[in-house]
């Protein structure tokens, strides 16, 4: 990373972070940062949410105005900072648990009401935190220390599960593919209304350990090998596509935005007296 990014947008007191080694967290901050950065925001007028989780630790280090909220509450905290004050960048750093098990119920009404945040998820495919349980994006098949004997389960698309609830601006990034990610970042926090940005990291510890995927660069490079970008992704066949990661834009979409809206109900109310 950059010095100047260090020296400008992360808490020193705070370094280095305590990720395992091979975590692809590290890069996907970075990422978040360098976005802010090319967009030129003013720091001051950006404030990051976190939950609990891996993910989450991100906050901590981040120079920012920053708030590490309860498990699964990111969007909800986030949701209130936004009405409160609609001029404020508003990015969302959570996991795949964190933000798909217990704060579904909050992903998809913050999709549905297509609220201006930037929710970027930072997915390694388990609960690396906590004991390398499975999460709801933890392929089927895949094993877990909840899901010794393999999971059963479906996986969430977190992309698909957002546009279908109602967000505005869909996409999906890895930890190799870092200048895509970053544009993905950038037109999120760019798009007036929910965006989500499925960030796919690298979990080595826990999901690689536990699936017999070797090493972080073993797991990188499978990202390097195996990601098809989207509108590739549309001219081939479902037998082509098994096994690989879809990766790019989405989903783009431009609806009414929640606190645009609700000021035009206060004008409206305070007319009306």
């Amino acid at each position: 990373m950059p010095s100047e990014l260090v020296y400008q947008y992360f808490r020193q007191a705070k370094l280095p972070h305590i990720w395992c080694p091979g975590c692809g967290h590290g890069i996907l901050m970075k990422d978040v940062v360098t976005a802010v950065d090319n967009l030129g925001l003013d720091r001051g007028k950006v404030c990051i949410v976190s939950g609990i989780g891996c993910s989450s630790r991100a906050a901590g280090y981040m120079d920012f105005d920053t708030i590490h909220t309860t498990h699964g509450r990111a969007i909800a905290f986030a949701t209130g900072i936004k009405l409160a004050n609609p001029e404020l960048t508003v990015i969302v750093i959570t996991g795949d648990g964190d933000a798909s098990a217990i704060g579904g119920n909050h992903l998809i009404h913050a999709c549905r009401r297509n609220i201006d945040l930037t929710v970027v998820v930072f997915n390694n495919n388990i609960y690396g935190m906590t004991g390398g349980q499975y999460s709801p994006t933890t392929p089927t098949g895949d094993f877990g220390t909840t899901a010794p004997y393999g999971n059963i389960d479906n996986s969430f698309d977190l992309p698909d599960l957002a546009r279908s609830a109602g967000a505005t601006y869909t996409g999906r990034g890895t930890a190799f593919h870092v200048p895509q990610t970053i544009k993905l970042i950038e037109n999120g926090i760019k798009n007036k209304g929910l965006s989500l940005i499925d960030c796919m990291s690298v979990c080595p510890t826990y999901y690689g350990r536990k699936n017999k995927k070797g090493s972080a660069v073993d797991m990188m490079k499978w990202q390097r090998d195996n990601a098809v970008d989207y509108k590739k992704a549309q001219t081939m066949t479902e037998e082509e596509l098994k096994g690989k990661l879809i990766i790019g834009e989405m989903y783009h979409k431009e609806m009414p935005e929640y606190t645009a809206e609700y000021q035009k109900l206060i004008e409206r109310v305070g007319g009306a007296k």
